[in-house]
């Protein structure tokens, strides 16, 4: 039996002495747990190289595709006869072997454990060639590495994630600009700040009048209507502001010019993102949106984890605090989260948002799995048909309105009327209760005469009593009167 095993530095024959050794899988790693014992067992038939890092990042990159490359065909043709059995490690590999060139290969957990035992002491096997292993080791891992983050640059979600970031960092940043430029010049002309309420507007026209006197002679056709225009102009004339002079004129130019150079550089961001957005998941930004798609993905760290993730967590994410806080007191908890600013969800009625989220939260899911898991000619027409779908359901939902109460039949009762017939209560047809007379035993009989006789016992020593009473009190009154 031959043994197919790849390295960094090319691919190597061995030749195993006893097949029979591999008929016990348990014992098979004491075979080769020595440097020594795998030398006897296994012997280096042939060993091509790689002539190049390239070559061998080709090899690995085409072996990962399913197919064979030239120098593992050269080799095998070489040394390998179609009588004999070839040993490899990987099952898909054997299987395309065994297709392309029609040889005997074979992948089993024996030949996974002498796999292991060549793998431990392959420094040993090739010891030759020791010196040119160890060099292509660390190449061909940088180079392979590389090659992997290269392969395709319009599918790197890093950059979206960056690009999202940025964009709302420069949205406050441009916040807090537009609202200090307001402020400064609201000193000098605050009636500007009321009638305009466009922040890059506001920003143009503070660079082109400078003071508010030169507004009557300053063409403002560019920048507003003639509506708009001609009121600027007359609040111009009637302004109650304080003046200012030539030096703070100049710094708040500078503010406008910062203000309008950010907002030209957030709209050039915005297309950049716009454009990722629908090469990386254009499924999930039909469903959702550039921005809200952009901001799932920052959050779940990439595109593959977001993948990952079941439908209840793209629902809520966003909203973990809500959610902890939630299930540590006992309410409810929170039915969206950065899927809330969706246009779909944010279209529907109020009574039906925590519906829709659910059910654009599963479709984001399918959608999601789709666009990193499928390949690259995948288009945007699942997405476009689960949208459809759910603007029906929307649709129908808000048509509907407020769900009534269901009546249930059960509890449904016929109105009362009063019929004309009487009826006589019929005595007959009762059933008195027989009575049952209680039956007094032979004891009980004994009993009640032994209580009578006690009772007249008692009454007859309370008679003689008496009298012996009266008895003596006559006798006393005798021998009283004697005496006198």
């Amino acid at each position: 039996m031959l043994v197919l095993f790849e390295v960094a530095a090319g691919y190597a024959v061995f030749k195993l002495s006893n097949e029979k050794k591999l008929k016990n899988v348990d014992n098979i790693w004491e075979e080769f747990n020595t440097a020594e014992k795998a030398q006897e067992n296994l012997q280096l038939v042939s060993f091509k190289k790689f002539k190049t890092t390239a070559g061998a990042v080709e090899a690995a990159s085409e072996i990962t595709e399913g197919k064979l490359s030239k120098t593992l065909k050269k080799l095998l043709k070489s040394s390998v006869d179609e009588t004999e059995k070839l040993a490899v490690g990987d099952a898909k590999l054997g299987n395309l072997i065994k297709e392309k060139m029609s040889l005997n290969c074979v992948h089993d957990s024996s030949i996974n454990e002498l796999m292991r035992g060549v793998r431990a002491h392959i420094e040993d096997l090739l010891a030759e060639h020791k010196e040119e292993m160890n060099a292509m080791n660390l190449a061909v891992a940088h180079s392979l590495a590389r090659y992997k983050v290269k392969f395709n640059p319009e599918k790197i979600d890093t950059m979206i994630v960056q690009a999202v970031s940025l964009l709302d960092d420069l949205d406050k940043e441009l916040n807090n600009y537009v609202m200090r430029t307001r402020e400064w010049y609201g000193w000098h002309f605050p009636e500007l700040g009321k009638t305009i309420q466009d922040h890059q507007a506001y920003a143009k026209i503070v660079k082109a009048i400078g003071m508010r006197q030169n507004c009557i002679n300053t063409d403002l056709s560019s920048i507003l209507p003639e509506e708009l225009e001609t009121k600027v102009k007359e609040d111009a004339e009637i302004s109650m502001g304080t003046d200012i002079s030539d030096i703070d004129l100049i710094h708040i130019k500078g503010l406008c010019e910062q203000v309008i150079e950010l907002s030209q550089y957030r709209a050039q961001l915005f297309d950049y993102l716009k454009n990722r957005m629908t090469a990386l998941a254009p499924n999930l930004t039909v469903l959702l949106g550039e921005l809200v798609g952009a901001r799932l993905i920052s959050h779940a760290g990439s595109l593959v984890s977001l993948a990952k993730a079941p439908a209840s967590t793209i629902q809520i994410l966003g909203a973990e605090k809500a959610l902890f806080r939630a299930l540590k007191t006992k309410k409810d908890t929170p039915k969206y989260g950065l899927i809330y600013h969706a246009q779909l969800i944010t279209q529907a009625p109020p009574k039906v948002k925590g519906k829709m989220a659910r059910k654009l939260a599963a479709k984001c899911s399918l959608a999601t799995r789709i666009d990193a898991l499928s390949d690259e000619t995948a288009n945007n027409e699942i997405g476009i048909e689960c949208r459809a779908a759910l603007e029906n359901v929307l649709r129908t939902e808000s048509e509907r309105g407020p769900s009534k109460k269901q009546n249930f039949g059960s509890h449904r009762h016929d109105k009362y009327e009063f019929k004309s017939e009487t009826y006589e209560y019929d005595a007959a047809a009762d059933t008195p209760a027989s009575r049952k007379h209680k039956r007094f035993d032979d004891n009980e009989e004994s009993t009640k005469g032994i209580k009578k006789m006690k009772i007249e016992e008692v009454e007859e020593d309370d008679a003689s009593e008496k009298k012996k009473k009266k008895k003596a009190k006559k006798e006393k009154k005798e021998s009283d009167s004697d005496e006198e």
